[in-house]
């Protein structure tokens, strides 16, 4: 039987290994676009990849996708962030936990990834073809005819894992099939504000904030990180991942509105304010900043309301400390456009997942079609997560590949 994988990054190299394991006597090939194999692994997480996340229920894991939550939740039942955990220890890649759940391999070097990969694929006796760009895949008789800019080939069972399209236009091919496209759009990004003067902060860092998009539900939690260009951070990649429709639809131009104090409550505030006054009333504002924020920010958050801080905190009342207390838990800024990270280019969007069988990610149109990763209508936020549905969805798809239809 030869299997044929098209894409040779994180999915399909996990699918290859998986067909390969499952059905030894098969004759499993990745056909790879680029010179080289594994390219976005190699610059992820910066440079250290970030392999999974030790989120090891795997309904809470599924919680993490902004699109493929359900579809997930199936397939972890097969092979979860435990799973993936145990599979590259077994093969001698030593992993670490961050406090943030975070796991990436000891070394910190996306490289041991990549090495343990291609070891495990010579071992197996997989073929490996870089320069081989798909234009066609027909469904034939007895299988599938592939053509590329090198020349023609032939399989029994086909697994398409292409990841994130930042356009449509190699889902045609698809298309051809009948499968439905979701238009993809980018996931994960940055917020640009070029006329908001907190840029001047760039370096800055508030462990915890909360960030929604005004008018919306959606909010995103965690360390916000100010920049030369605006706000980023997982807070802000959260927000960026559940709004990614929301925010294409609106050009990427909105209002958001921060919470520097995370869950804090106005009434809260105010009772700080009036123990503050009461303990340390002489103090000026200047010197005694009594919330988890950098001084920068405090100093930045007091010239935006317009208050001297000379002011002593028994002085801070009427109109000053209310602009001061809504500032802190609702402050605005205008986004207009974006940055994407493009070494870790994530889309929302791809293959409607209603057309894809979530135990095998067999095609329901096409008997011995599979798919794995972005090629999907699957993202995750960021922390590990969209790895972590292409070692899934490669596994799935690996392993049912070679059973006769």
């Amino acid at each position: 039987m030869k299997i044929t994988i098209i894409g040779g990054g994180a999915a399909g190299f996990f699918a290859a290994l998986s067909a390969k394991t499952h059905f030894p006597d098969a004759h499993v090939c990745i056909l790879e676009k680029t010179s080289k194999f594994l390219g976005k692994v190699k610059i992820s997480g910066g440079g250290r990849c970030n392999v999974t996340n030790a989120t090891f229920n795997s309904r809470l894991l599924s919680e993490n996708y902004p699109r493929g939550e359900k579809f997930l939740r199936k397939a972890f039942e097969s092979f979860n962030a435990q799973d993936t955990v145990n599979w590259f220890e077994s093969r001698g890649v030593a992993l670490k936990t961050y406090p943030d759940n975070c796991i990436f391999p000891l070394s910190n070097e996306s490289q041991s990834i990549i090495d343990c990969f291609l070891l495990e694929a010579r071992k197996l006796g997989i073929e490996l073809q870089t320069g081989q760009s798909v234009e066609i895949i027909r469904k034939t008789a007895n299988g599938f005819e592939i053509e590329t800019n090198q020349g023609k080939h032939t399989a029994d069972k086909v697994i398409i894992t292409v990841g994130g399209q930042p356009k449509s236009t190699w889902f045609s091919a698809i298309e051809t099939f009948g499968h439905t496209i979701i238009p993809p759009v980018p996931s994960l990004f940055t917020f640009n504000m070029p006329k908001e003067p907190i840029k001047a902060l760039m370096g800055v860092v508030v462990e915890h904030a909360r960030v929604r998009i005004e008018g919306q539900k959606l909010v995103g939690v965690g360390p916000l990180l100010v920049t030369h260009w605006g706000m980023s951070g997982p807070a802000i990649l959260q927000l960026s991942a559940w709004g990614a429709r929301i925010l294409a639809e609106k050009a990427y131009t909105c209002s958001i509105l921060v919470n520097w104090l995370d869950e804090a409550k106005e009434d809260a505030i105010r009772q700080e304010f009036a123990q503050i006054q009461k303990t340390n009333g002489a103090k000026m504002l200047q010197n005694h900043n009594p919330f988890p924020i950098p001084h920068r920010l405090w100093m930045y958050l007091l010239e935006k309301n317009g208050i001297k801080p000379d002011v002593r905190w028994i002085d801070l009342a009427g109109k000053n400390a209310n602009k001061l207390i809504n500032t802190l838990i609702n402050d605005r800024y205008e986004v207009q456009g974006k940055t994407t990270f493009k070494e870790e280019f994530v889309t929302a969007g791809g293959i409607d997942l209603a057309e894809i069988y979530p135990q095998t990610m067999q095609s329901k149109l096409i008997p011995g079609l599979y798919f794995a990763g972005e090629v999907m209508d699957i993202d995750g936020i960021t922390g590990g997560f969209n790895f972590q549905a292409a070692w899934t969805t490669g596994y799935l798809a690996g392993k049912s590949c070679g059973k006769e239809a």
